[in-house]
């Protein structure tokens, strides 16, 4: 679907003007009011305030994205103001931005200027944040609550008056690689909230995360330092998830003036595998001992004081033998710790020894007498490594882990992968499309290593030392230049999942591979699936019994043209007598006659017994005169639980239409969706 784009300039445009390029809209509030979603409002560098037009609250609709600049977090792009609100948790509110449905605000400046102001409100919404700066908001950047679920990546927030951010009531989401400096509390977490904080650096604060009443977030690599008052302040009830025996935080704590632990809760706080100053921790803190829980870790000797009992030991030590790879003047090796561009230009030149390049004025941002100008050069001349569009290498720039993995699969020039390999992976939605192809050779080749969860990629976190040592080992152990590591976090591949020649792209895949690697599925004989090809009454049968395996509401019919040696004879009467399908009145089943989608959406709410929905849903559908009466209530039953899948617009629902392999395969995996026997795609 093409996504329309208003641009907004708030220096040249004219509201009056038609949005494009060339005439741009002054106000974000105009854009907002004729913008259509799916769409796009594209700010140019400016003030956007109530001077320049805006009327604030700005209120940003769900499948809308705001977007400034995000190369720079939206330096030169600033929306400053502040409108009423009324939370239905907090009442009455300040707040620059209303973040509805899964809205995106990206590389903007936030500030909201008045009295307990918050430059962000989220509530009970799932809205992505990215690259965006928080300041001087005088009361908090964002704040989220009731059920929300924000993605917050990769932002900015300084000197805000109270805290960057604030999350409260249920919240949970998730709080990635973003800077929290120089405001009174980096992180508040109050009532129930639960995020995961992962890879972020809170510096120069008075106090960094601060924990009350039930607040239990998960954190995990997050450099906590030089905080002014102390790191972690735990209050209430508060239990922050700061590792377990098998899971280690490894979050680092250092030069905090009075605490880096602090817990004044009735709980006792449990510490596994965080780099802290015991003296600096105060109240009942439980320091408890990672478990050596692989074969590869038992035993391992390593040279580094941080590395001992790490999942990663054995091939970091692998590569310090070869002198490939080395630790810290201290004695760590910090595996935690995110690589930069240009570390991993020179980890990858000595390891697989580039030919020297002569080149060394390629980016424009890289003198030659930088430390690791030749290793750039080289990397970049054998196709490790690329610039940006400007002519800039940006070496201090920490790698992803897909951009670390499409690196070494394009420059060692591995091939041969099967499309199904990115299934192991529970979050492969987040895989970038031009890594697609990479991954699933990666995959295949076992380059990858997921802890502390193999099916879990991360796939946009940035890459720590630890997991660039082993994607490197793994490397050489490819290309037959190392020994096999056992270790229970390299991600196999089900090769047991057929790979179909008809389904690379097509709207149905998750949905029919989900369903294949369940069993519940197979393709033909020429190693096609034909999604796209009508389903006989028996094939829907035969689809019926493998998924639900009904248990008997009636007795079974005998079918006048279903012999007894027919292939799907059992199938149709395990159907039947379950209540998914039944005969017509001459006794006949009809097995070859193809099946229509109002019959399947009839028959799935019918078999499952699903309780009966209003017919007021039916509104969605363009073509809703065209549901006979009596199947009116079946369809609202089936749209209530997501069950009904239209291609390729979700209005238009041709109940006539004879369903398709694929149609049926959706349809089934949503109702196996709705048993909760299955995750939603």
């Amino acid at each position: 679907m093409a996504v329309a784009t208003l641009y907004v300039n708030s220096v040249t445009g004219k509201d009056a003007n038609t949005g494009s390029r060339l005439s741009p809209l002054k106000t974000i509030t105009h854009a907002l009011k004729i913008t259509k979603s799916p769409g796009i409002i594209q700010l140019a560098p400016g003030t956007y305030n109530t001077s320049t037009g805006e009327i604030f609250p700005l209120i940003i609709p769900g499948e809308t994205l705001l977007v400034g600049n995000e190369s720079n977090k939206g330096q030169e792009i600033i929306i400053s103001g502040s409108g009423k609100y009324q939370s239905p948790s907090f009442g009455w509110q300040n707040i620059t931005l209303l973040l509805l449905g899964d809205a995106s605000v990206l590389g903007v400046t936030i500030t909201n200027p008045s009295n307990k102001g918050t430059g962000i409100w989220i509530e009970s919404t799932a809205p992505t944040l990215a690259n965006n700066t928080f300041s001087k908001c005088l009361r908090e950047g964002i704040l989220t609550t009731g059920n929300a679920k924000p993605a917050i990546l990769d932002n900015i927030f300084i000197q805000n008056s109270a805290s960057g951010l604030m999350m409260a009531r249920h919240s949970k989401g998730e709080v990635l690689r973003n800077v929290f400096e120089n405001n009174p509390v980096g992180v508040a977490l109050s009532d129930f909230a639960a995020p995961l904080i992962a890879n972020n650096k809170l510096i120069k604060n008075r106090i960094a995360l601060a924990l009350a009443r039930d607040a239990s977030p998960v954190l995990r690599r997050n450099l906590i330092c030089q905080n002014t008052q102390g790191g972690l302040l735990v209050n209430g009830n508060a239990i922050p998830d700061l590792g377990k025996p098998q899971d280690p935080a490894d979050n680092i704590f250092r030069e905090q003036k009075e605490f880096d632990i602090q817990n004044l809760s009735f709980q006792t706080v449990s510490s596994v595998g965080n780099q802290l100053n015991p003296a600096q921790v105060k109240g009942v803190v439980e320091f408890l001992a990672a478990t050596a829980d692989t074969p590869s870790q038992v035993g391992i000797s390593t040279s580094f004081a941080d590395l001992d009992g790490h999942w990663a030991a054995e091939f970091v030590e692998a590569l310090v033998k070869q002198d490939f790879i080395s630790g810290f003047p201290d004695g760590t090796f910090q595996p935690s710790t995110p690589i930069t561009r240009a570390q991993y230009a020179a980890l990858i030149t000595k390891t697989f020894q580039f030919p020297a390049s002569n080149n060394l004025n390629r980016f424009k941002d890289i003198r030659t007498d930088f430390w690791a100008a030749k290793a750039i050069a080289s990397a970049a001349e054998a196709g490790f490594l690329n610039g940006f569009p400007d002519g800039t290498f940006r070496p201090g720039q920490n790698l992803t882990k897909v951009q670390a993995i499409v690196s070494i699969v394009n420059g060692l020039k591995f091939t041969g992968s099967n499309p199904n390999g990115l299934l192991v992976y529970s979050d492969r939605a987040q895989i970038p499309t031009y890594a697609t192809n990479a991954i699933t050779i990666a995959t295949q080749k076992l380059l990858i290593i997921n802890y502390p969860q193999p099916e879990l990629l991360e796939p946009l976190r940035e890459i720590t030392r630890a997991e660039i040592a082993a994607l490197i080992y793994q490397a050489l152990v490819a290309r037959g230049q190392a020994e096999v590591v056992a270790s229970p976090y390299i991600v196999k591949p089900d090769t047991e999942i057929p790979s179909f020649s008809d389904l690379v792209g097509h709207w149905a895949e998750a949905y029919i591979r989900a369903l294949v690697s369940m069993n519940l599925t197979q393709g033909f004989a020429d190693g096609s699936y034909q999604p796209d090809k009508p389903m006989t009454r028996a094939q829907y049968t035969a689809l019926i019994s493998a998924a639900f395996n009904p248990t008997p509401k009636r007795p079974a019919t005998e079918f006048t043209d279903v012999p007894g040696d027919f292939w799907a004879v059992k199938a149709i009467q395990i159907a039947a007598s379950g209540g998914f399908v039944g005969g017509f009145s001459d006794r006949t089943f009809r097995p070859y006659q193809n099946v229509q989608r109002l019959q399947v959406i009839v028959s799935l709410v019918n078999g499952l017994g699903l309780p009966p929905a209003s017919q007021d849903l039916l509104t969605i559908y363009t073509d809703r005169k065209s549901i006979p009466e009596y199947a009116r209530t079946a369809v609202a039953t089936a749209t209530q639980y997501k069950i009904i899948i239209n291609y390729p617009d979700p209005q238009i629902l041709a109940p006539t239409k004879e369903a398709t392999r694929a149609e049926v395969a959706a349809m089934i995996y949503q109702a196996l969706v709705a048993l909760k026997r299955s995750k939603p795609i």
